[in-house]
């Protein structure tokens, strides 16, 4: 199974290394110097420095090589993927999904994009505790690899498992989504408490409350409480609320810090996920009756309705209640 990967950034270029391993990856990148880069001398220097990456990756910037691949991983950031999407040559290959968020706009996963833009394709979502630098230097990696299809997800799953990469098996695609990008929003929330200097009984409350808002949101949309308990929710909430690694999490120290969203997002080249996707969140969970006053503290703070003390007050001071 030949094994395209659409999105040359850190976590796209980490999954063109582990596919290597199994074959020839084409990998697509925006831009050119990347493209250059991989091709000439097997780096990443932009996304992925330091790492040596295996000759069987061939990175282009024409989208039209994806057509000859049998599946395509889709790893380009969620507000950009119904565009990316379009432009596809194929219509028909399987796609895995890779990217975690929720569409601005249309308050949709993004598989329910796919299943617009892209209704013949088979589909498939790929999410779990995945820091690039980690899963790009062979160093053991779990995910969750949710497909509707037992049978599709079973050849999947013989491609992409390594040595160091074992996908675990899921049907529940809803869940394994909702987890990927809610996590990202309460990583804002932890890094806050980092940053304002919280201390770590904060942190460990706003991973359990926050896991609590994520199991909600998904039960509500559809999604099962085991999926949510698993790598593609709990795990992926644990380590992305745990570390600076995190770009959601290092964006939350800075606001924690005092320092502007505005400022901070203008200074990155990487996405921080979780600040496009809070406010999507907020109003997709308030049209399902879903509380989540973690994720709107985080919205509220990102717009600057509020400082870091209020935002910090609001939470400490709602009523009390059973858990």
């Amino acid at each position: 199974m030949k094994i395209g990967v659409v999105g040359a950034g850190a976590w796209g270029t980490a999954l063109a290394q582990v596919m290597a391993q199994g074959g020839d990856v084409v990998l697509w990148a925006l831009e050119a110097e990347v493209a250059e880069g991989i091709n000439a001398d097997h780096v990443n220097t932009l996304y992925l420095p330091g790492v040596p990456l295996s000759p069987a990756i061939r990175a282009t910037t024409d989208l039209a090589d994806m057509a000859a691949c049998d599946a395509l991983l889709i790893v380009t950031p969620a507000q950009h993927l119904r565009a990316t999407l379009a432009r596809l040559p194929r219509a028909d290959a399987p796609l895995i999904l890779c990217a975690k968020g929720i569409e601005a706009g249309s308050g949709k996963l993004m598989s329910q994009v796919v299943e617009e833009v892209a209704p013949h394709a088979p589909l498939a979502v790929i999410s779990g505790p995945t820091f690039a630098h980690e899963v790009a230097a062979g160093l053991p990696t779990a995910v969750t690899l949710a497909c509707a299809d037992a049978a599709l997800a079973e050849r999947l799953a013989a491609r992409i498992a390594r040595p160091t990469f074992r996908p675990y098996l899921s049907d529940d695609v809803i869940g394994a989504e909702v987890g990927g990008a809610v996590k990202n929003v309460l990583a804002i929330a932890c890094g806050v408490a980092e940053g304002a200097g919280l201390g770590l009984n904060a942190r460990a409350a706003l991973i359990s409350r926050g896991f609590a808002e994520m199991t909600r949101f998904g039960l509500a949309l559809g999604a099962r409480a085991e999926t949510l308990a698993g790598l593609s929710g709990l795990g992926d909430l644990v380590l992305t609320c745990s570390s600076a690694n995190s770009r959601n999490f290092s964006l939350g120290k800075g606001l924690g810090e005092g320092r502007a969203a505005q400022e901070l997002l203008g200074n990155r080249r990487t996405v921080a996920e979780g600040a496009y996707t809070a406010p999507i969140l907020r109003d997709v969970a308030r049209g399902a009756g879903v509380e989540m006053p973690i994720v709107e503290g985080v919205c509220a703070l990102i717009e600057g309705r509020v400082g870091l003390a209020a935002m910090i007050d609001a939470l400490l001071s709602r009523p009390l209640r059973s858990e």
